[in-house]
């Protein structure tokens, strides 16, 4: 199978399928040899281009593939327009071409060109040759040689498509395959603990306690319920972005700093023995979805609390700058190898940064999404020193 040129524009991959047939040489060797002419090409002709994909110059006439013909002084803008070959067996006694602009541009008196159609009728360019002598080409067998080679390309030009596409589709299926698992695991896995908290809190409640176990239990219920819910709020986030709806924002131009402070205080309370420093530069109000807002940084908060040095503090800067709005969450501790921080922002990555952790590492992935769905992007830098998370997004 050929591997998908992602890397190239339309026109370099045009040029690279055409240099992946084996068989190209060959017919521009016997389209030379057979009619006698001096050149011959293999052109992609589009409604603003053309360009040469393959070429037999044994005239000087000095085009490469890669080569570009100003696409008007062309014969093949007109095949491209009508869909129909040209054969021109000699210049000087057509009474049409004599004094077309063409020949007259580039010196040759003879010329044959057929059009190269696509499996689904869609015209790709020409299988062209052109000589500065007559020679005798408007005959069946040299047109339907030329026909056969035209086709032959078209041909083997829908098979490679058709193989990237395959290539395509089962590296799709093999990907949604491994996702699928890996959630069905995670999801067990992380579902399951609060769930038997609760179930064993609901046992407990059935049994004479004193008040504050009871309050304890009940606590304990309400956190691990609290926990759940925050699961399925990932659960769902995460399925609407594979879905291609991504994640729902609600914009409205609105002070910030109340935001973030409701969320430091309460990963505060939830975490009293770590310090977390904020510094706030936000004199003006900020557009954006307050609450999906706040999930973003309460997911990055978190993370740092969790991930980073407990004997070190998180440090939360935020401030608005030149039309920006720029949040940035550092901690201490081990630096994020490499190779994680390339899947950091992928689904259910948690594994590759330290495995053990709870929770079904969606966290990054859909603070990212909240990220995009603003216009704006989430980055990560990491060393001995600190690991920083940079929310940038317009303000």
């Amino acid at each position: 199978m050929y591997p998908p040129d992602t890397a190239l524009n339309p026109l370099d991959k045009d040029i690279a399928a055409i240099a992946r047939i084996d068989a190209v040489p060959t017919i521009l060797d016997v389209v030379c040899r057979t009619t006698g002419m001096g050149f011959a090409a293999i052109a992609r002709v589009t409604d603003e281009k053309w360009i040469a994909c393959a070429t037999r110059d044994d005239i000087g006439f000095g085009l490469k593939p890669g080569g570009e013909l100003e696409l008007r002084s062309t014969i093949c803008d007109e095949i491209r327009q009508s869909g129909q070959g040209v054969i021109i067996d000699e210049v000087a006694a057509d009474p049409y071409f004599v004094t077309h602009h063409t020949p007259l541009q580039y010196g040759f008196q003879s010329y044959i060109s057929l059009p190269i159609h696509r499996a689904d009728g869609s015209f790709f360019g020409t299988l062209c040759a052109i000589d500065p002598k007559p020679a005798k080409l408007n005959t069946p067998e040299t047109i339907g040689m030329f026909r056969m080679f035209a086709d032959l390309i078209a041909f083997h030009l829908d098979t490679q498509d058709k193989a990237e596409a395959s290539a395509l589709e089962l590296a799709e299926h093999r990907a949604t395959g491994e996702l699928r698992e890996q959630f069905i695991a995670v999801l067990g896995h992380d579902l399951r603990n609060p769930l038997a908290a609760i179930a064993s809190g609901s046992h407990l409640l059935d049994m004479p306690l004193p008040e504050d176990r009871q309050k304890t239990v009940i606590a304990m219920i309400r956190t691990s319920a609290a926990r759940m819910a925050g699961l399925i709020d990932n659960i769902l986030d995460f399925a609407r972005g594979r879905m291609g709806s991504g994640v729902g924002i609600d914009l409205e131009r609105q002070p910030v700093q109340p935001v973030l402070e409701q969320v430091v205080s309460e990963l505060r309370m939830a975490a009293p023995d770590r310090v977390i420093e904020t510094h706030y530069d936000l004199p003006q109000p900020v557009t954006c979805d307050a609450k999906r807002l706040a999930q973003l940084f309460s997911n990055l908060l978190g993370n740092a609390l969790t991930h980073g040095a407990p004997d070190q503090p998180v440090r939360v800067s935020a401030r608005t700058e030149n039309g920006h709005f720029i949040l940035s969450i550092a901690n201490g501790g081990e630096a994020i190898p490499e190779a994680a921080r390339a899947r950091l922002f992928q689904p259910f990555a948690r594994g590759e940064v330290k495995p053990g952790q709870q929770g079904l590492g969606l966290g990054l992935y859909i603070a990212s999404e909240i990220a995009s769905a603003h216009g704006g992007s989430l980055s990560v830098a990491s060393d001995a020193a600190e690991t920083r998370f940079t929310l940038d997004m317009p303000a």
